[in-house]
């Protein structure tokens, strides 16, 4: 069956009158209201289905044209994206919806000292939306935001000083200081709780967590700058694995791609079927908690055009990591007014490992059509290289695994 709801019928149907109120307000955009005319009251979740999912241009189109405002006090702008395309708009109201998500999920508590380890500014919401979580637990914050290299080694003798119980950012931030600390032989025995949002967990994580902080525990949030906070999980969770809010519709279309529906009348973005390119499945979570859970599958949405041929950038991924020694991997492509000169895939190695780049380099050049023959009569145009870290967005911290640089 391939449409699926995280909710049912009895307990989401109440609720689709925010449905409805997306669904007017997108009628009201000029470019979107076609796909919705004559489309019928949305009364069940068969009426939900049959919409037309809502996309990333799409909703980045309906909020300039809508500009919402919150009820109560400021109005917060933030943006997603801009590694892999144009960076899109969100709006949220102070607080960040944060109380819903604080009623079901508490992995902060007033004795903790938490460090926020998420960029601050820049337009990313992450910061701030964990800094609303934290308020709620009346807990002590340490706000940090972004580090130097040389920065590491006392800042994290200020945490065993401070004896730190909570740390929280993106998987690729907390790598960094995880792996300063197990370089430098440092220990951090009062933290117990790792918080992350904003890319997949990276199991490395768990290794070095293991040496530096044994007693710590990750406790993750699943969403985006356009849907906030969807899903939460626990320790006891699979890292992949999270339970949706209760304001949070999940639905499983065709090909298992995922798309959101809000249920909460306080959201000032018209999420309505908004589908993100992330694929999942709806499973019972082993951790026991009942109704069903979101396990997420990947990106669906990783198919870029190179010299005019289709290329599938997970499974290079997929292929490079398979690789005894490479921990992670990152494909780069450099384009000079739209046309692609170069392929570049980063990898991360283990300090002991001894990769091959020339014979992996030769088995993914020939076992991948596309850059084969896109780069057939200049192959020196694709390489695998070895390097120190891989290319991350400053204003955000995180590491995508697909990366466009345009050159001038």
């Amino acid at each position: 069956m391939t449409q699926e709801f995280s909710l049912p019928p009895q307990d989401a149907e109440p609720l689709l009158h925010v449905a409805r109120h997306s669904l007017e307000q997108l009628k009201t955009v000029p470019a979107l209201a076609p796909r919705y005319a004559g489309h019928a009251p949305v009364e069940t979740l068969a009426d939900l289905a049959a919409l037309a999912p809502l996309l990333k241009d799409d909703l980045n189109t309906a909020l300039a044209h809508l500009e919402p405002k919150a009820e109560h006090g400021a109005t917060w702008l933030f943006q997603s994206g801009g590694s892999t395309g144009a960076p899109k708009v969100g709006y949220a109201p102070t607080g960040f919806y944060m109380a819903g998500v604080h009623a079901h999920w508490q992995p902060l508590d007033r004795e903790d000292v938490f460090v926020n380890a998420w960029g601050a500014g820049r337009m990313w919401g992450a910061h701030f939306l964990v800094a609303a979580l934290a308020d709620l637990a009346r807990c002590q914050v340490i706000a940090l935001g972004s580090v130097t290299k040389d920065e590491y080694a006392d800042w994290l003798a200020f945490f065993a000083d401070r004896r730190v119980t909570a740390i929280g950012g993106t998987p690729s931030v907390l790598r960094l200081w995880f792996a300063h600390a197990r370089a430098a032989g440092l220990k951090l025995p009062a933290l117990r709780k790792v918080l992350w949002l904003g890319e997949a967990w990276q199991p490395q994580l768990d290794e070095d967590m293991a040496e530096v902080a044994p007693e710590a525990r990750r406790w993750g949030m699943f969403g985006s700058t356009e849907t906030w906070v969807v899903g939460t999980n626990t320790p006891d969770c699979p890292a992949d694995t999270f339970h949706p809010l209760p304001e949070q519709l999940v639905h499983v279309g065709p090909d298992e791609l995922l798309d959101f529906t809000t249920l909460n009348p306080e959201m000032l973005n018209p999420v309505l079927r908004y589908r993100t390119g992330d694929a999942g499945r709806l499973v019972a979570c082993p951790c026991g908690r009942p109704g069903a859970a979101m396990r997420v599958l990947g990106r669906r949405d990783s198919v870029v055009q190179v010299r005019g041929l289709g290329l599938h950038v997970d499974d290079i991924i997929a292929r490079v990591k398979r690789e005894p020694g490479v921990s992670r991997a990152q494909v780069v492509i450099t384009q000079q007014g739209g046309r692609v000169g170069g392929v570049d895939v980063l990898l991360l190695t283990d300090r002991a490992a001894a990769v091959d780049l020339a014979r992996l380099r030769k088995e993914v050049l020939s076992a991948t059509f596309t850059l084969s023959t896109a780069f057939q009569h200049d192959p020196e145009s694709f390489q695998v290289r070895a390097v120190d870290q891989l290319v991350s967005n400053d204003r955000t911290g995180k590491t995508a695994d697909f990366v466009v640089r345009e050159e001038s």
